[in-house]
Parts: structure tokens; C-alpha cells; sequence
């Protein structure tokens, strides 16, 4: 009876998914009316919250009836995850709620795809491990706490643009302490421990690197700005390097690319930055031990299972043992795979949700990715038109390293996967990206309902003028 519970809640996950990622590109879509995008946006939210209660209801089954001779335990800790459903379903409907009353002019599908991406992080760590979905909810309730009021301060607060110099003070500092006082992780110096409270710093100056360049380059006066720009940012990329976090490197040198080059237009820039980048790539995998392992079981994962191939060669096996429609929650065995909460999170999900479901998952990551640059596009001030195509460059680079590392595609870069990955660093992070974005989406409605008001105001006026020329012509 399980084992046809979990068979046919696969099947209804697939389905749910695929039906939500063609609505999520529907919504980038002109509708017709304001109707009927409420209703597309109602029909996301409905089916977010179906998928999760999907997932949970194998998740409750299989804790409840599973434990063999443990039935007292079984059924204790079927009432612990069962609480802890609850209080996840809570959260999930106030992020709903919170941008639906307070933020009005902010964008439903955005919200929608954020809690979906969350509800199944919130599902496959419950999976996983008990202790960390409870952590992973906790860190998600303070995440949600502290980043209510950032798509106000985005849209109220002006002088944003002129804080260009402390961005670049704290991210150097921050970036700094970790090279010189970090702990090591599987090679890289990545956290700061306060305590009970480890920290990964990085993750958060990415974001003030963002605003630091948006307001370097939003208003380029003279040559001199970029090259001071540059200067920054570079050292921002060397003390990665410093600390070992290549990832964190990649994804810093990436976004000033992409952000120099559409402020400046010279390709030439864009082009001396790749090339240096390139440069510094090969001299890493030169040096640092713990990236020529990483390539060499990227090459060939299955020559060195028993060492530097055990993790890319477990992962390859995971999603090919999966296929396209998944083994089923707790039918496959992700637990196999070194770091599966963090890095390689997306094999466990392809291989017990499918690969139907990881591949309209990707789908997600680049319908936000695409929402980011619309907004970018969209909307007229120069400094937060470069920190959206920011964030989306920084949102977009991360999930390609994490996933491309998981399927072998590239190299491990020790990158978390976006809201769905294990981590409070990480979920805070992107929850502050979020909501960074969400403050650019309310600034670009207020800019279109100016321009609609200015354009009732100067045909009215001309109405006007034609009436009283009307009437002089009469007289």
C-alpha cells in the first residue's frame, strides 16, 4: 500500500510541476486583462501548495509506517514532521500574504515561484533529514522576518546609489576576514563562526557587490570610474581566490562583466575581463590541490570512484538510477551521496522526484532568471536597471555551477543551489535578492502608472486646447 502511495504521488508531482513551469511561462506573457492574470496567478498558488502537500503526505506515510517494531517512535516522529508540515504550510501562505497586502505592486509570479522553489527544498530536506528541516525552517522563518521590509527600503530609500564607497569597504573587509580568519570546507575558506553561528559572508556580499558597482557605473562620467571599479572588483575576486572559494569567484567576476559591459558598451572590456578570468582559471586548477581534484573527477569520475570520483560518480548514478519518472520518496538512495543536502541536492531530487521533475525545475530557475532581466529592461533609472541585471547575472551564474557540477557538465565548484539547497547563509541570501528585486518590480509599476497618469494629463490638455481653439474659431 505504501509503495502505491508513493507510485502514484510521483506521478501527481510530475504532473503538478509540469502544469505550474507552463503557467509560470504563461505569466511572462501580455494577458488580456487584469482578470485573467489573477486567476493565472491563483492557479500558480494553488498548485504550489498542492506539490507540497503532496510531498507530504508520502512523507507522513512513509515516517509513520516504516519503523518496523518502532511503532511508539514511528508514530512520534510522524506527529513531530507533521507539526513541522503545518508550521511550513503557515509560512509559505504568510510570504503569500505578506506580498499580496503590503506590497501590491509587486509580482505574484515572482512570489509564486520563490515558495515553490522553498516548498521543494522544505520537502526533499525532510526527506533527507529531520534535524536539518527543522533548522532549514527556522533559518527560512528569520529569512522571511528580516527581508519583509526590503522591497520598501528599495522602493523609498533615494540615496542607495550614493553609497558606492561603504558597499565596497564592508564587502573587502568581510571577504578579508574569511581569507585571513575563515574555516576550511572541503578545501575553500568559506564561513565565519560567531559562536554557536556560522556565517558565510560571501553569500551576502555578493549582493552589496551588486549596489557597489551599480553605483560605480550607473553614471559614467569619465573612464576613470571604471578602472576604479574594476580595481575594486578585482580585489574583491583576488581575496576569493585568497580564501580558495573559486566559486564565489566565478560568480563575483561574472556579474562585473556583464554589469561593465552594458554600462560602457565596449566589448573590448568585456573581452580583457573574460580573458583574464580564463587566465586565472587555469592558474587556480594549477595550484590549488582541492580544484585539480575536482577536475579530475570531473574528467572521469568512475577512474577514481574510490577517492577524488565518488561524489560526481554517486550523483551520475543517482539521476541515472531515477530516470525520467524517479524512484519515488524514500524508494531511492540519496543518502549515498557525500554533501547531498548542499551541493548535490538536485540529484537527490532527480533521482526519487524524476527527471520530468528536475528538468521543469531548471525551468524555473531561468523563468526568475528571465523575470530578473525583464525587469532590468523595463525599468528607466540606470542604477537599479545594473543592480537587477546584477542580481539576475549573480541568481543565474549560481544555479548553472551548481547544477552543471551535479551533472557532471562542468566541474564542482562547491555552489549551493538557490532557495531549495541546505543553509542559512545561502536562503538568507537569496531571500534577499529576492526582495531586493521585488523592490525594483514595485519601482518599475511606479514608473508605468506615472507614465499612464502623464499620458492622461497631456490628453486632456490637448482636448482642452482643441476645444478652446474650437471656440475661438466659432467667436
Amino acid at each position: 500500500m505504501l509503495h502505491l502511495l508513493t507510485t502514484v504521488s510521483k506521478f501527481t508531482m510530475i504532473f503538478i510541476m509540469a502544469l505550474y513551469t507552463y503557467f509560470s511561462y504563461q505569466a511572462l506573457m501580455p494577458q488580456k486583462s487584469e482578470e485573467k492574470s489573477q486567476l493565472l496567478y491563483k492557479k500558480q498558488t494553488a498548485l504550489v501548495m498542492l506539490l507540497f502537500i503532496n510531498g507530504y503526505i508520502v512523507i507522513l506515510m512513509h515516517t509513520l509506517y516504516s519503523g518496523g517494531s518502532e511503532e511508539v517512535t514511528s508514530v512520534s516522529v510522524a506527529q513531530q514532521m507533521l507539526v513541522l508540515f503545518l508550521a511550513q504550510l503557515v509560512l509559505l501562505r504568510i510570504i503569500f500574504i505578506i506580498y499580496k497586502f503590503f506590497y501590491r505592486a509587486a509580482s505574484d509570479a515572482l512570489v509564486n515561484n520563490m515558495c515553490l522553489l522553498l516548498s521543494v527544498g522544505f520537502l526533499i530536506l525532510a526527506r533527507l533529514s529531520w534535524d536539518k528541516a527543522l533548522r532549514q525552517f527556522f533559518l527560512a522563518v528569520a529569512a522571511v522576518v528580516l527581508t519583509a521590509l526590503i522591497p520598501l527600503f528599495v522602493r523609498k530609500l533615494k540615496f542607495l546609489n550614493k553609497l558606492a564607497w561603504l558597499y565596497a569597504i564592508i564587502g573587502i573587509g568581510g571577504l578579508g576576514l574569511v581569507a585571513v580568519a575563515g574555516s576550511t570546507d572541503y578545501g575553500a575558506k568559506l564561513n565565519i563562526s560567531l559562536g554557536p553561528v556560522t556565517i558565510q559572508p560571501s553569500e551576502f556580499i555578493k549582493i552589496l557587490f551588486v549596489f557597489f558597482l551599480a553605483a560605480m557605473l550607473y553614471d559614467i562620467r569619465e573612464m576613470k570610474q571604471v578602472y576604479v571599479a574594476t580595481a575594486i572588483a578585482g580585489l574583491h575576486v583576488l581575496l576569493l581566490v585568497a580564501a580558495r572559494d573559486l566559486g564565489g569567484a566565478a560568480i563575483f567576476g561574472v556579474a562585473f562583466l556583464a554589469m561593465v559591459y552594458v554600462a560602457t558598451r565596449r566589448l573590448e572590456l568585456f573581452l580583457g575581463g573574460l580573458g583574464v578570468g580564463l587566465v586565472g582559471a587555469f592558474l587556480a586548477s594549477r595550484i590549488f590541490t582541492h580544484v585539480q581534484n575536482r577536475i579530475v573527477a570531473w574528467k572521469d569520475p568512475l577512474s577514481v570512484i574510490d577517492s577524488q570520483g565518488y561524489q560526481v560518480a554517486q550523483s551520475l548514478f543517482a539521476i541515472g538510477t531515477g530516470g525520467w519518472f524517479g524512484s519515488g520518496m524514500y524508494e531511492g538512495m540519496p543518502e549515498k551521496i557525500p554533501v547531498v543536502s548542499k551541493d548535490f541536492v538536485f540529484a537527490a531530487i532527480s533521482e526519487e522526484m524524476g527527471g520530468f521533475f528536475a528538468l521543469c525545475l531548471i525551468f524555473v530557475y531561468i523563468n526568475c532568471f528571465l523575470m530578473f532581466f525583464n525587469i532590468s529592461m523595463q525599468i528607466r533609472d540606470r542604477f537599479y536597471k545594473l543592480i537587477a541585471l546584477g542580481l539576475g547575472t549573480v541568481y543565474g551564474i549560481q544555479t548553472f555551477l551548481t547544477l552543471g557540477g551535479v551533472i557532471k557538465f562542468i566541474p564542482s565548484t562547491g555552489v549551493t543551489l538557490p532557495l531549495i539547497s541546505y543553509g542559512g547563509s545561502s536562503l538568507l541570501s537569496t531571500m534577499i535578492l529576492f526582495a531586493v528585486i521585488q523592490g525594483l518590480y514595485c519601482l518599475r509599476e511606479d514608473q508605468r502608472m506615472t507614465e499612464e497618469l502623464e499620458d492622461i494629463v497631456a490628453k486632456g490638455l490637448n482636448d482642452y486646447d482643441k476645444k478652446s481653439t474650437s471656440k475661438k474659431r466659432k467667436q
